[in-house]
């Protein structure tokens, strides 16, 4: 009996905020964060990602986020292209659907690590699907209490204009900042350019 075939599985991991998110995490947010993590699954070929419109493919490294900044080796799968292909429409039709996306809760790292669990029995690194409950419980720093500027005033050219008001109250707030930034970064929706919808696209019939 011949052994099956085995094909390759990797993670593609790219830092969204192209080196922005070390830099001042530590100023923002009191703790530094290495990236904010797009993932996706490269198999048969094709790179696999899930986004606000929906699950897509490309050629790997095909999307206008060009190659990324580093792959992870998942392992092998005995799973078929046509079987893969069949499984990514069922998900696009029920958990997937471009509706479903949420940057905190279900995001393009959730389906890499369904779709890499699915395809090798193994889970992607944790400190990708990790980095949502790092922010959100990240806790505002005493230096984030406004100073003597005006509400318009640039804090940095990185950080643009903020609201002293609203420093104000994330400063006073007893929530965590990442909580308090929450409603503003929920109305995120992350959707690479450059691939192609697999299945129907959200989910239509």
């Amino acid at each position: 009996m011949e052994p099956p075939n085995l094909y390759p599985v990797k993670l593609y991991v790219y830092d969204l905020s192209k080196g922005l998110a070390r830099r001042l995490s530590p100023i923002m947010l009191g703790k530094q964060l290495e990236g904010i993590w797009h993932t996706s699954i490269v198999v048969h070929k094709d790179e696999f990602f899930f986004g606000s419109g929906g699950i897509s493919s490309c050629p790997p490294g095909g999307t206008l986020l060009g190659p990324p900044d580093s792959v992870v080796d998942v392992g092998s799968t005995e799973v078929t292209e046509e079987i893969f292909l069949e499984y990514l429409s069922s998900l696009g039709e029920s958990l997937f659907r471009g509706e479903a996306y949420n940057l905190f809760e279900h995001n393009c790292n959730t389906f890499s690590n369904e779709v890499a669990q699915f395809l090798t029995g193994r889970k992607i690194p944790s400190y990708i699907t990790d980095l949502p409950s790092e922010v959100l419980s990240t806790q505002p720093l005493p230096t984030l209490r406004p100073g003597p500027f005006a509400d318009s005033d640039p804090v940095s050219p990185e950080l643009g204009t903020c609201s002293a008001g609203i420093l104000a109250g994330l400063a006073d707030s007893a929530r965590p900042f990442g909580q308090a930034l929450r409603p503003l970064l929920d109305s995120i929706q992350i959707q690479p350019p450059g691939g192609s919808t697999v299945g129907r696209p959200n989910g239509q019939s």
